[in-house]
């Protein structure tokens, strides 16, 4: 086994989960046993994090006091919202500031240096993190507006606070509603490089905030995180040409383009996640605009049916779909990967804790390709 190498890691088993199962060619995906379609649309992200964590869905009471408890947590140190501010001021990217904040924030933990294996501890510090991420982003955004940031407000929702310290008004239900199922997509997706990043780290028994900085740094690379991004700036570039939507995609297409969102390392199917977003991307158009929920179903249309991608395996994935829907929302284009990590943060905690819980150290091998019996010439002499 050793002498088999698989670049990427592609196919190896290298742990057991019960947190998140894909089955890429049924297009299911499951968080602890419940369809994503039933989370998606019948709990909130509270009740999704609670599971990851738990183990089960809370019930009123559980919920309740889970809710109170991370909504208690949202507030920011000074300092590092003033490193927040120097660091929008300075023209940093999301991603990089959310990177240096979440760090920052462990030296204004209460607990401290924990007990590595007292897991309670590091939930509690997971909770932390979780409820401190969405006012770090809403800071960020607002300090380079030039604005004051927007307190947290104690009555609203993880997701719906988020958009109102973004705006400094509060979300109508359908905008608090379709954020709050796009945090519940994005919460946990097996074992995707910025989670097993983020286990890499928990493997060494190190505390959970070095875990979670790990996976955003590991998320802001583009081959992970992003495309939802890039997928807007398509749309856009549709929006401002000449060409009729139709068109375009054609001649984007006969140029040999690559349309971003299309595609997955799982998926052979439609991503389950994208049709979701896809009937929200429905429900915003029609109680707003509706241009670039037009783009993306003639783009889907045209390439999966007509230049039969769908038939090769490749189908639109959840990128496709949240570009246009945070677009529809309001939310900045170079916040779209932020907000995946503000989501996914709650699955990497809960794989460092699944994983520390029976640990290992993950330590992989490589082979060597390099000379062998070398001559060692002393430096008087080279």
């Amino acid at each position: 086994m050793a002498d088999d190498l698989n670049k990427g890691l592609e196919g190896v088993l290298v742990a057991e989960s019960e947190l998140s199962s894909i089955d890429g060619d049924a297009g299911r995906l499951i968080y602890r046993g419940y369809p994503i379609e039933d989370l998606a649309r019948g709990a909130s992200y509270e009740e999704v994090v609670y599971l990851l964590w738990h183990g089960h869905l809370p019930d009123e009471d559980e919920l309740a006091t889970f809710t109170e408890s991370l909504n208690e947590e949202r507030t920011v140190d000074e300092d590092v919202l003033e490193t927040v501010k120097q660091l929008a001021d300075a023209g940093e990217q999301p991603m990089a500031a959310l990177r240096t904040a979440t760090s920052m924030l462990s030296a204004y933990e209460p607990e401290g240096d924990a007990d590595p294996d007292d897991f309670d501890a590091t939930l509690r510090k997971g909770r932390r993190i979780t409820a401190k991420i969405p006012t770090v982003l809403a800071a960020f955004e607002r300090y380079r507006l030039g604005e004051e940031p927007v307190d947290p407000h104690p009555d609203l929702g993880l997701a719906a606070n988020f958009l109102y310290m973004l705006t400094g008004e509060e979300p109508d239900d359908l905008a608090a509603e379709t954020f709050d199922q796009a945090l519940i997509l994005h919460a946990d997706h097996g074992l995707n490089a910025s989670t097993f990043t983020s286990m890499v780290i928990g493997s060494t028994m190190a505390d959970i905030y070095s875990a979670v900085t790990g996976g955003i740094s590991a998320l802001s690379g583009p081959l992970h995180g992003g495309a939802n991004q890039d997928v807007m700036e398509v749309l856009m570039e549709i929006d401002e040409s000449d060409l009729d939507h139709r068109e375009w995609v054609e001649q984007a297409n006969e140029e040999g383009r690559r349309i971003p969102g299309f595609g997955h390392r799982v998926y052979n199917v439609k991503d389950p996640r994208a049709k979701i977003l896809e009937e929200r991307s429905e429900e915003l158009a029609a109680d707003g605009e509706d241009k670039w929920y037009n783009y993306t179903t003639t783009i889907e249309q045209y390439l999966s049916e007509e230049q039969g991608l769908a038939e090769k395996g490749i189908a639109p994935n959840v990128d496709f779909y949240s570009g246009s829907v945070y677009y529809q929302l309001g939310i900045p284009i170079d916040m779209y990967t932020p907000i995946f990590a503000m989501s996914r943060a709650s699955g990497w905690i809960a794989h460092v804790v699944e994983y520390q819980d029976d640990n290992r150290l993950i330590r992989p091998l490589s082979r060597y390709t390099g000379p062998e019996d070398q001559e060692f010439v002393s430096l008087e002499e080279r």
